[in-house]
């Protein structure tokens, strides 16, 4: 009797991924850099399309036929991410062109507005440059302070230091939810507790926890939430803020221009209601018809069940790495079943550049990511300049981790070669 095997996740959805079907240099493709950027399914592409070739159209300002359906499906977009993230109100769900956009949002319309000298921003040093070089600029302009959050010996968020690091004169907490470099998952309910409990809002950086597990930031409790659609199935140019509803009613316009006016005057406007107050000029409206399409695919998915085979990614895939000696790897180690922590590795090679690693890599067909990762500050506190990453997605499977393990050992024992000729 023959017991048929169930598919992996992989198996069942790499069809609908059409990128992944070629050759680079002459060798079957291995994306493995998915924290950079994730690949895009065909209804997503199909989603882009069928909006330029059947409703292009401006939204909102036009009563025809095409600018309705337009309209209609960018608003519905909406909803969708707003459920996606358990949102109490589609006016929660600003769309913004990424993250980083996001950011600068709250930075301009809230933190240039609100704080004062002394005030205190309290970030980690893990952050993404997105999440530090906004608020180094709110300082600069504010008299405002920064304060830093460092590593624990396992180069997770220390949250003893920020415990002792929050009080009264702190304003805002803005942290990653999930760090793009070590792959660490913060405590973020307990970081927004404690700040909360000083009077401070908190801002979460959900770039890398977005696209890998379900959602509920009204239970969270954080006071604003980003994210970049190119990390979850959505084309680039397309992100999301949300915020609490309260907090968005009184913050001023980020941008003036068209949409976001409800009279002008010569001397002086209205503004409209939200979310349309922080969404100047025409939108990015295909990319937001596709984020919501993205959306629909991974609910369909299960945001569970994508974080159930990306944990067993992650323990066959650290298994492999810790068994080579040459390699030293950055942040937590997995849960036996391949939980506790984000579904990538950050290393670097004994001896080896990770530009170096990661271009003789890709003559194998494998697409790993070098460099400091828009995390200058983390670097330097790990005390290297670069690193090599590798990050998974749930189209990845166990075969490509094998190809990706045989081409790092090949590539270490060439540069072995190399470092020995020149001997």
């Amino acid at each position: 009797m023959t017991v048929a095997q169930e598919l992996t996740l992989a198996a069942k959805v790499r069809a609908d991924f059409p990128i992944l079907h070629q050759e680079v240099n002459g060798q079957p493709l291995v994306y493995l850099d998915n924290a950079a950027t994730s690949q895009k399914p065909t209804a997503v592409l199909e989603a882009l399309q069928h909006y330029y070739q059947h409703d292009n159209a401006n939204v909102h300002r036009g009563v025809h036929n095409l600018s309705a359906r337009a309209t209609d499906a960018y608003e519905g977009a909406r909803d969708k991410v707003a459920a996606f993230v358990k949102a109490t109100s589609r006016n929660e769900i600003i769309f913004t062109r990424n993250a980083s956009e996001a950011i600068n949002l709250v930075a301009y319309a809230w933190g240039m507005t609100t704080l004062k000298p002394g005030d205190e921003i309290v970030l980690s040093v893990m952050e993404h440059h997105s999440n530090l070089v906004p608020w180094q600029l709110v300082a600069q302009r504010t008299g405002a302070v920064l304060k830093f959050v460092g590593l624990t010996a396992a180069q997770t968020f220390d949250l003893d230091q920020y415990r002792a690091l929050v009080n009264a004169k702190t304003r805002l907490v803005a942290v990653n939810h999930v760090s793009n470099t070590l792959g660490c998952i913060n405590p973020v309910a307990e970081i927004i507790e404690i700040a909360h409990h000083y009077g401070a809002k908190v801002l979460i950086d959900g770039c890398q926890s977005a696209p890998h597990m379900a959602l509920d930031l009204p239970a969270m409790g954080c006071d604003w939430f980003v994210a970049s659609g190119h990390k979850m199935c959505a084309p680039t140019g397309i992100g999301f803020l949300y915020g609490k509803l309260e907090l968005l009613e009184s913050m001023p316009p980020f941008m003036g221009g068209g949409e976001m006016i409800a009279d002008v005057f010569l001397d002086h406007s209205t503004y409209a209601e939200l979310p349309h107050k922080f969404e100047a000029g025409t939108p990015a409206i295909a990319e937001a018809i596709a984020l919501g399409a993205a959306v629909d695919y991974l609910s369909a998915l299960g945001l569970d069940n994508i974080a159930a085979y990306e944990h067993e990614l992650t323990a066959y895939l650290y298994q492999q790495m810790q068994a080579i000696p040459e390699v030293t790897l950055y942040g937590p180690l997995p849960q036996a079943d391949g939980s506790g922590r984000a579904a990538l590795v950050t290393f670097t090679v004994a001896g080896v550049h990770a530009q170096d690693l990661s271009t003789l890599l890709d003559q194998s067909g494998l697409a790993i990511r070098s460099g400091h990762h828009c995390t200058q500050p983390l670097h330097r506190s790990l005390g290297v300049d670069s690193t090599a990453r590798a990050s998974l997605y749930f189209y990845n499977t166990k075969a490509e981790i094998d190809s990706f393990i045989a081409a790092l050992k090949d590539t270490i024992e060439f540069f072995k070669g190399v470092f020995d000729d020149d001997d």
